[in-house]
């Protein structure tokens, strides 16, 4: 089974960055797909933004698109993502999760099986 510790999450104000990062131990061969997920306060989990393993295809949600990036350390078995000009729409709570199998990446929640305990972002007007 694999373990997730997400990081890097934190406090900034609108137009700020930042950069998350998940760091994948135990069974981490074969894992297909990675992606970023968040949840905000009364509202349900959306995928952020996914990766392919075996080839970096990506692929974002278009609430962001242009703002964030997915990127992999295959070596490190290290997930990031690096958030510029944030919004305060983007305050949640920022989870990495992993799926076995597939080659299509995109961030669905209800495909991925195995994730992190998050880390919370928010960004103040």
């Amino acid at each position: 089974q694999v373990q997730l510790v997400e990081s890097g999450g934190g406090s900034v104000q609108a137009g700020g960055s930042l950069r998350l990062s998940c760091a994948a131990f135990g069974y981490t061969y074969s894992i297909n797909c990675m992606g970023w997920f968040r949840q905000a306060p009364g509202k349900e989990r959306e995928g952020v933004a996914g990766i392919y393993t075996g080839g970096s295809t990506t692929h974002y949600a278009d609430s962001v698109k242009g703002r964030f990036t997915i990127s992999q350390d295959n070596a490190k078995n290290t997930l990031y993502l690096q958030m510029n000009s944030l919004k305060p729409e983007d305050t949640a709570m920022y989870y990495c999760a992993v799926r076995y199998g597939g080659t299509y990446c995109y961030p669905d929640p209800n495909v991925f099986g195995y994730w992190g305990q998050g880390t919370q972002v928010t960004v103040s007007s």
